[in-house]
C-alpha cells in the first residue's frame, strides 16, 4: 500500500508542483520534466538561471530509453556499465528532447538512473521520470538528511524522508566526445567510472 508521503509527492508532481526526494547520493528537488511552469518553478526556488542544465532522472534503464530512444546502441552500452548508480551521464541529445532541462547546451542532456529502495523507488517507478537537482539553494551544501534541505524548499514541496543519505553528489561524466571526460568528482572516484566506461565501449 502506498504511503501518504509517496501519495502526496506523486500528487504534487502530477499537478506541476515540486517534491523533495531521497536518491542514492543526496536529497533532490524534483518536478515534471515536460511542464514549463514546473521546471521554471524548480529553477526559481533554487535560485538557478535557465541556462543551467537539470538532470533527467529515470526509474530504470528501460524508462530512460523510453524517454530518450536515441540512446540505444553505443550510449546504451555505456549506460549499462554504470547504471543504476550514483552517476550523472551527459549524452548527445540528437533529437533535442527535454529542451527545458538542457540549459545552454540543447544538443546534450544529463541523465541519472539512481539505485533506489523503499519509498523513493516506489515514487520514481510510478512517475517513471522527473527533472531533479540537489535540494539546496544554488551553491549551498548538498543535503544528506531531510532536515538539511533549506526550509524555503521544504515549505513549497511535498517531501519523502529517506533517512540519512551518503551526502556526496553524483559523479558527472561527459560522454558526448570521442573520449569521456570528468565534469565533477563525486560519489564514485572518476577514474573508476572512466575505467568502467572504457570497458563498456571495448565490448
Amino acid at each position: 500500500m502506498t504511503s501518504p508521503e509517496v501519495e502526496a509527492a506523486i500528487t504534487a508532481l502530477r499537478a506541476g508542483g515540486l517534491a523533495v526526494i531521497p536518491t542514492d547520493t543526496v536529497y533532490g528537488l524534483a518536478c515534471d520534466p515536460e511542464r514549463v511552469e514546473s521546471v521554471a518553478r524548480l529553477s526559481e526556488a533554487k535560485g538557478r538561471t535557465s541556462d543551467q542544465p537539470i538532470a533527467l532522472v529515470a526509474a530504470s534503464l528501460a524508462a530512460l530509453l523510453g524517454c530518450l530512444p536515441e540512446l540505444r546502441g553505443r550510449d546504451e552500452a555505456v549506460a549499462r556499465e554504470l547504471l543504476p548508480g550514483p552517476y550523472t551521464l551527459v549524452f548527445r541529445n540528437t533529437a533535442r528532447r527535454y529542451p527545458l532541462l538542457t540549459g545552454s547546451r540543447p544538443d546534450t542532456i544529463g541523465i541519472r538512473v539512481p539505485e533506489l529502495t523503499g519509498q523513493a523507488k516506489e515514487l520514481l517507478e510510478t512517475v517513471e521520470a522527473v527533472a531533479a537537482t540537489s535540494a539546496n539553494l544554488h551553491g549551498g551544501p548538498d543535503p544528506a538528511r531531510l532536515e538539511d534541505v533549506p526550509g524555503e524548499l521544504r515549505g513549497i514541496a511535498a517531501a519523502i524522508d529517506g533517512g540519512e543519505l551518503p551526502g556526496v553528489p553524483s559523479t558527472v561524466l561527459d560522454l558526448t566526445g570521442a573520449e569521456p571526460s570528468i565534469l565533477r568528482e563525486g560519489a564514485v572516484p572518476a577514474a573508476e567510472a572512466l575505467e568502467r566506461v572504457r570497458a563498456g565501449l571495448a565490448e
